[in-house]
């Protein structure tokens, strides 16, 4: 049997074919009107994912390159920040502030539970110096979506910042930087920006900026005031990834052409999908507040967790995420992000359906399709 390549993980995520042939144009220098042209009007587009008037930055690096980023030109050594870890994600925004001095609390969050604004709200009276808050939109290790509306609420009356890793969240569900008031929002290309690795996004606002004009960490390929500088000149500090850039104009105009109310709609669709079809077949969730991105379910009781992730890649070629330490064989993930559809849910649905059956855990062969199905011919148009 010929076998079919399904990319269902939540990052990278599936590129539209239209997208990925506009790499295949000869390529043009990047210190042009030609490409300044184009340049522009990415960082337009990417104003409008990201909900803000203030400028948008494209870094030629990893979504973890905009993280590190947002740490280095907003703080100085020694400065005071909490950190809410609830998973690798958000266990990263500590890792990067440690390794600049920077004098972390870090609020550690169960996998899968929610963090209150009220919750913040009390850290923050407990931590009176705190000079920024990191935070994360959808937590990609435990498929957790975080209440950063109130959060925004929370240091709008604060002397400090919110900062947000949007990496896997913003264009998948609901996150207007200006609107919910938050202070540096960071992105990656490969998820809900549906293009290949390699550009990471983010900006800052009004309030953050003033903490860039007083930092005094150490930058240099990731210094902010760059950026902006050449900004106004149209171009970036460095070379930029030229063909990725081309490729995300492209992909933004099916995401301006569809808009972005519509695209959360989706998302909210395929989710909804995602969850009643593992629910119908007795499996349960990760997360109690999870996130339209992407699903984690626990393994059941008597399944071999990598041996289920392992099976569903390797005999069937559907590429789901399994879980990260320490999670690692008790849980799996299934993307529903970017450029996916109701079909693609079927045929994750269907690939796990064949292997749980496969390794002996017991259930009615076809309901987590049923299920999956009567959700989106509710919602299909």
């Amino acid at each position: 049997m010929i076998k079919k390549y399904y990319l269902l993980s939540p990052g990278p995520t599936p590129v539209p074919e239209e997208v990925l042939a506009a790499a295949a144009n000869p390529i043009i220098h990047h210190r042009t009107p030609e490409f300044s042209g184009i340049f522009m009007e990415v960082t337009e587009g990417l104003k409008y994912v990201f909900g803000t008037e203030q400028d948008v930055f494209v870094l030629t690096s990893s979504g973890t390159g905009a993280m590190e980023t947002a740490v280095i030109n907003t703080l100085s050594p020694g400065d005071k920040v909490i950190v809410l870890n609830g998973g690798k994600f958000g266990e990263r925004w500590g890792q990067i502030c440690t390794s600049y001095g920077v004098d972390v609390r870090e609020v550690s969050v169960e996998w899968g539970e929610p963090f209150s604004k009220d919750q913040l709200t009390d850290e923050l009276k407990a931590n009176p110096e705190t000079k920024a808050v990191f935070a994360t939109l959808s937590e990609t290790s435990s498929g957790t979506v975080y209440d950063i509306q109130g959060y925004g609420e929370v240091l709008a009356k604060a002397d400090a910042i919110l900062v947000v890793d949007g990496i896997s969240g913003l264009g998948a569900t609901p996150c207007p930087m200006d609107e919910w008031g938050v202070d540096v929002m960071v992105a990656g290309s490969q998820k809900s920006f549906m293009i290949p690795p390699g550009l990471a996004y983010l900006s800052f606002s009004s309030k953050a900026w003033d903490l860039v004009e007083k930092s005094t960490l150490p930058k240099f390929y990731f210094d902010a005031k760059k950026y902006k500088k050449n900004l106004e000149k149209r171009t970036t500090p460095y070379t930029p990834a030229i063909s990725l850039v081309i490729q995300q104009k492209k992909a933004l105009d099916i995401i301006k052409s569809v808009g972005l109310e519509k695209l959360f709609e989706h998302h909210r669709i395929l989710g909804d999908a995602t969850r009643a079809g593992v629910k119908a077949i007795g499996l349960g969730l990760l997360s109690k507040s999870p996130g339209n991105i992407l699903t984690a379910v626990n393994v059941p009781a008597g399944v071999d967790g990598l041996k289920l992730v392992k099976t569903m890649q390797g005999k069937y070629m559907a590429y789901i995420a399994g879980g990260q330490e320490p999670y690692k064989g008790k849980m799996f993930r299934i993307a529903h992000l970017g450029y996916m559809g109701g079909f693609d849910v079927i045929t994750a649905l269907t690939a796990l359906e064949m292997t749980l059956s496969e390794l002996g855990y017991e259930f009615k062969l076809g309901s987590a399709i049923g299920a999956a199905e009567a959700i989106l011919k509710e919602n299909w148009e």
